[in-house]
């Protein structure tokens, strides 16, 4: 049976966290508009600067802060016309912070796969743009033994 659109999307989400490069998790980003890819992005730390798999993790406060997460990784590839009404995939749902910046990117619906927030929260920032968990969705079998480990 083929895809829906959702699931393909979610499932090149996936194969985009695979770069990512922080062990304490694996995050991936695609922003589309119109059926077609605009964008990729996976958390990993600014360009020319040591990665956390190579120097570690820069922790404060339980976050790692050497890491730019997937969401704006993506975001900062795209022009704005290119983010305006799109929609951005995410293997994890966006943290308050990555929300903010993705309602004021242009970008108008979000789809991700793992929740972690409490409700209150997403809804708080989220009646700014189409949200939605997709449900019953399934990681993909490509998904590498180390990746399946970061969640």
């Amino acid at each position: 049976m083929r895809k829906d659109w959702d699931t393909y999307f979610m499932d090149i989400a996936f194969m985009a966290r695979e770069r990512s490069t922080c062990p304490r998790l694996h995050v991936g980003a695609v922003i589309v508009k119109n059926k077609q890819i605009k964008s990729t992005g996976y958390n990993g730390s600014p360009k020319g600067l040591p990665h956390c798999d190579e120097d570690g993790c820069f922790m404060v406060d339980d976050h790692c802060r050497r890491t730019i997460h997937a969401e704006i990784n993506a975001i900062t590839n795209a022009s704005p016309e290119e983010r305006e009404g799109a929609t951005l995939y995410v293997t994890h749902q966006p943290c308050i912070e990555c929300q903010k910046v993705i309602i004021s990117s242009g970008i108008t619906r979000v789809v991700f796969a793992k929740g972690y927030m409490p409700e209150w929260d997403w809804l708080k920032l989220a009646k700014h743009i189409e949200t939605e968990q997709l449900k019953g969705y399934h990681r993909p079998s490509f998904i590498s033994a180390a990746d399946k480990e970061s969640e």
